[in-house]
C-alpha cells in the first residue's frame, strides 16, 4: 500500500495485535478434546460437500479446490484484516492521496494509521468471539490462508467458538457441528459453483466505497448528524431514521442505493444457507429440530444487552434478518417453481433478487420465469 513517511492509513499489524490481545479466551478444552474437534470438522466439511450439492443441484460432478481451514479466534482475525486489507485498498490508497497533499500528513497518516488500527482490533476481537464459520474470499492465497488453484477462497470454521455455542446451548456436538457445516458449506458451494458471484460482489463493494467522500470536514459533518439523530436530537422538520444504524446514517444516498442491492444478495446467501441447512438436516442430523429451536432463540435474544447495543449500533441486527427474509424468500420460490426453478437466481446478476424482490418472491418468479418463458 502506498504510504507517506512510512505511515499507512491502518496500521493492520496493530489492529491484529489489538484483537488477538483483547478477544477472549475460548473454552476449557484438553489437548486431545481440540485435536478430536479439528477432526471432526474436517469429516463434516467434506460429508457435507454431497449432502449440499445433491439437495441444492449445484455444482454436481464439480471438484471443489477451496480448502477447508478449521482456526482458532486468532486465526480467523488474521484472515479478515488479510481480506479487509485487500478489499479497501483501493479507497485507502485514495485517502492516502488526499492526506499526503496536505501540511502535516504524514504526521497524521502515522497517528491516525495506529488509532484506525486499534479501533479495527476492538471491533475484530468483539466479532472473532461470535462467529461460527465463514466463506472468505477477498484475502490473496498465503502460506496461512491458502486457496485453490483456480484461486477463490477458503471455508473458515471457527473451532472454539463452535464449541462454546453447542456447550451454551447443551445440544449433542455431532450434531451441532455437522450442522453448522451444512451451513457454511453451502456458502463455499454458492461462490464455486457461480463463477460471477465473487466478482459481482466485490464490484458492488467497490462501487460503495468509490461513492465515499474522503474529505474529512464532509465526514466529520455526516457523523455530527448521525450522532443527532441516533440521541432524538435531529434538526427540526427531518423525518425519523427508521431505526437505521450508525453505519447505515453516515452513507451517502448512492452508497444506500449499492447497500440495498448488496443487502438483497447477501439475504439471498444466508437465506439459501439457513434453507439448506434446514432441507438437509432432517435426513443426517438426528437432533436438527432441537438445535435449530435453541439457535433460533439464542439468535433472537443475543448474549447481553451490551451484545445488543453493539449489534444495532454496527448494522449486525440488519444481519439477522438478512436470515430470516432470505430464508422465507427461497422457501417461497422453491415451492411456487421447484429447485431448478429457484437456481435461475445463478444465472447472471441480472436475475438476483431486489431488495423488494427478497420481500415479494412472486415478483421475482414473474420477472424471472415469465421473461424467460415469454
Amino acid at each position: 500500500m502506498t504510504s507517506i513517511g512510512g505511515a499507512e492509513m491502518v496500521d493492520w499489524n496493530l489492529a491484529v495485535a489489538t484483537a488477538t490481545r483483547l478477544v477472549r479466551p475460548g473454552p476449557d478444552v484438553s489437548r486431545d478434546e481440540a485435536r478430536e474437534v479439528v477432526a471432526e470438522l474436517r469429516r463434516h466439511a467434506k460429508a457435507s460437500e454431497e449432502h449440499v450439492r445433491g439437495f441444492t443441484q449445484m455444482g454436481t460432478g464439480e471438484v471443489h479446490d477451496t480448502p477447508v481451514l478449521v482456526v482458532d479466534r486468532p486465526g480467523w482475525v488474521r484472515a479478515n484484516v488479510a481480506g479487509f486489507r485487500e478489499i479497501l485498498k483501493p479507497l485507502l490508497d485514495k485517502m492516502q492521496e488526499r492526506r499526503g497533499s496536505t501540511p502535516g500528513g504524514a504526521v497524521l497518516g502515522a497517528v491516525g494509521g495506529k488509532v484506525t488500527g486499534v479501533e479495527l482490533g476492538m471491533l475484530l476481537s468483539f466479532l472473532a468471539s461470535r462467529v461460527l464459520g465463514q466463506y472468505e474470499t477477498f484475502a490473496p492465497a498465503s502460506r496461512e490462508l491458502p486457496a485453490g488453484e483456480s484461486g477463490g477462497g477458503r471455508l473458515l470454521l471457527v473451532a472454539p467458538n463452535i464449541v462454546h455455542v453447542e456447550r451454551e446451548l447443551d445440544v449433542q456436538p455431532h450434531d451441532f457441528r455437522l450442522w453448522v457445516c451444512l451451513h457454511e458449506e453451502t456458502h463455499r458451494t454458492q461462490f464455486s459453483a457461480v463463477p460471477w458471484l465473487r466478482d459481482h460482489l466485490e464490484g458492488e463493494i467497490q462501487s460503495f466505497l468509490g461513492e465515499t467522500d474522503v474529505d474529512p470536514m464532509t465526514v466529520l459533518e455526516r457523523i455530527r448528524e448521525a450522532a443527532q439523530s441516533l440521541s432524538g436530537g435531529r434538526p427540526e422538520g427531518e423525518e425519523e431514521d427508521g431505526g437505521r444504524s450508525f453505519v447505515e446514517i453516515v452513507q451517502t444516498p448512492a452508497q444506500r442505493e449499492i447497500l440495498g442491492r448488496l443487502t438483497a444478495v447477501m439475504s439471498l446467501l444466508e437465506g439459501h444457507a439457513d434453507f439448506v441447512m434446514d432441507g438437509v438436516g432432517p435426513q443426517v442430523v438426528p437432533s436438527v429440530a432441537e438445535i435449530r429451536e435453541k439457535f433460533q432463540q439464542r439468535r433472537a435474544k443475543g448474549a447481553s444487552r451490551l451484545d445488543m447495543a453493539l449489534r444495532k449500533l454496527l448494522g449486525l441486527d440488519a444481519k439477522l434478518r438478512q436470515y430470516r427474509d432470505g430464508e422465507r424468500f427461497v422457501r417461497a420460490v422453491v415451492e411456487q417453481v421447484g429447485m431448478d426453478g429457484f437456481n435461475r437466481v445463478w444465472t447472471s446478476p441480472n436475475t438476483l433478487p431486489t431488495k423488494a424482490e427478497i420481500a415479494k418472491p412472486a415478483d421475482w418468479v414473474a420477472r424471472v420465469h415469465r421473461k424467460s418463458e415469454s
